[in-house]
């Protein structure tokens, strides 16, 4: 009978992780999709990939989980950059990933000499 109900702890803990991860991980891909959308960037292949895991120290001084994910972004749709994250719980702590949108090319159809009469 003991080795059941420890059995049974162990099941609760194993599916406790196995819930903490998947809540990070949606979290993480609304972050990185987020991100994306903000830079004017396509996100690739819809989704993250976790690439590390470590325990750490939260700052209510419980320990907790630190995961690390991996996404990856492109400019025009032929290039393909990495971005990565790092959450500790469900809070950002370091983020590498596509900055503010960037002008890729002059436009040719507005004439600059009409904007400096102005």
């Amino acid at each position: 009978m003991p080795s059941l109900i420890l059995l049974m702890i162990a099941g609760a803990f194993a599916y406790a992780f196995w819930n903490s991860s998947r809540a990070a991980a949606e979290r993480a891909g609304v972050l990185g999709r987020n991100a994306c959308r903000a830079a004017d960037v396509q996100w690739l292949d819809q989704s993250v990939h976790a690439t590390g895991l470590r325990v750490c120290r939260k700052d209510n001084g419980w320990l907790g989980w630190e995961r690390t994910f991996k996404f990856e972004y492109s400019h025009d749709g032929v290039d393909r950059h990495s971005g990565r994250m790092v959450l500790r719980g469900d809070q950002l702590i370091t983020f590498v990933g596509p900055s503010a949108a960037r002008i890729s090319e002059i436009r040719r159809d507005i004439d600059t000499r009409d904007a400096e009469d102005v």
